[in-house]
């Protein structure tokens, strides 16, 4: 069993904001899977699908981003499933708008999602996907960029980010994440 996380934050106001990249991704492989999520539970909406002789559970935790923990550790601990079986897909400030990293473990680096979710889990050992959006221009607080909508051209290119990541989550349903990684950090 496989648990795929996107972290964000829960309601319309947030929707296409660049702290929901990782929502944004969520549902794109909802559609992908035909899987909706409408199981509402662990602090998390999500569903549970078969894929490429899989059993795969897509979460969006509804805790609120610096509390995302709270979501992805109940729901591993029921469905007993192992570190190596998780991916969470966050966006990264770091990172250029567009860019996505693969990694097996890492620091939070000031994510507090990832620091919510590396204080729930003990260890920064997990698999994740990092998207870039990029830095806030100068003169703007770092939580209006992050909680603010994507420019028009953004969304552009993030829309093709986003299915970028998705396709990367379905590879790694076949493939160890090490080679997913080689293939999607080149």
């Amino acid at each position: 069993m496989k648990l795929i996380v996107g972290l964000g934050n829960p309601g319309r106001s947030y929707d296409k904001t660049r702290h929901n990249i990782g929502f944004e991704v969520i549902d794109e492989l909802a559609h992908r899977f035909d899987a909706p999520l409408k199981q509402n539970k662990f602090n998390g909406i999500y569903s549970i699908s078969h894929k490429s002789n899989e059993k795969v559970i897509l979460l969006k935790p509804l805790t609120y981003m610096n509390l995302s923990g709270e979501s992805i550790r109940p729901i591993m601990d029921y469905y007993d499933i192992a570190l190596e079986d998780i991916v969470v897909i966050y966006d990264d400030l770091d990172l250029p708008v567009g860019k996505i990293r693969l990694r097996q473990k890492g620091s939070a680096g000031g994510h507090n999602g990832i620091k919510s979710t590396i204080a729930h889990l003990g260890t920064q050992n997990f698999n994740r996907i990092r998207v870039g959006i990029n830095r806030p221009p100068v003169g703007m607080t770092v939580p209006d960029y992050v909680l603010g909508k994507f420019h028009k051209e953004e969304w552009t290119e993030m829309q093709s980010v986003i299915s970028k990541c998705a396709d990367a989550c379905e590879e790694w349903l076949e493939k160890p994440f090490i080679e997913v990684m080689n293939r999607f950090n080149g």
